[in-house]
């Protein structure tokens, strides 16, 4: 059996996103757990991320995997949901994970501070007491045993295509280039998006 890599430091994933928070976390142990089935951190796009929430956990999810979206091998699906998909394609093995419960309902400490800090009176001392609320509830999921976080299961998928370059092309509009898959049609001219006229009676 192959020797799992060592994974990034969560210092190190912190540094990268900005700050340290329960989003983070749970990213960065969705993350241990693909690395450790899967013995390895992508280096190309043999390894598949699906993300279905733009939460603070993808940036874990990017540093950690190595699954990026500049790379083509992380794939956003909006969904709001902490669910996350990862694809092995020289094994052929797909592994769901769903977490089991969100900060709030683990923690009703955090829930409080948090719900204080949010509101238009929040004091500086309801501001100080949710940051220590956030560190301590960041920490937790970090020690916590996996199967108290995450619902974990091995599903048979089809995998998506692999990330394709297509050509470039310039809009008839504005005169910017554009991938010519995104283009739109209008007057029988390719058109960029943001310049699309879209017509709908609905």
């Amino acid at each position: 059996m192959e020797k799992p890599i060592q994974i990034a430091d969560f210092s190190e994933v912190t540094k990268f996103h900005g700050h340290s928070c329960p989003g983070i976390a749970i990213g960065y142990r969705a993350s241990e757990i693909a690395i450790h089935e899967f013995f390895s951190r992508a280096k190309d796009e043999e390894i598949v991320a699906i993300v279905e929430n733009d939460s603070c956990s993808v940036d874990a999810i990017q540093f950690v995997t190595g699954c990026t979206l500049g790379k083509g091998n992380l794939i956003f699906k909006d969904h709001g949901k902490h669910v996350y998909t990862f694809l092995n394609r020289d094994t052929g093995k797909a592994m769901r994970i769903s977490l089991k419960s969100s900060t709030d309902e683990r923690d009703p400490e955090f829930a409080e501070a948090h719900k204080k800090a949010l509101s238009e009176s929040a004091t500086p001392e309801d501001l100080e007491k949710y940051e220590k609320a956030r560190e301590k509830a960041t920490e937790k999921i970090l020690e916590a045993p996996i199967q108290e976080l995450f619902e974990v299961e091995l599903v048979d998928m089809e995998f998506p295509e692999e990330a394709r370059i297509f050509r470039t092309v310039r809009c008839a509009k504005c005169g910017e280039l554009v991938s010519e898959h995104r283009t739109r049609v209008e007057n029988g001219k390719m058109v960029c998006i943001p310049c699309f006229h879209n017509y709908s009676r609905a």
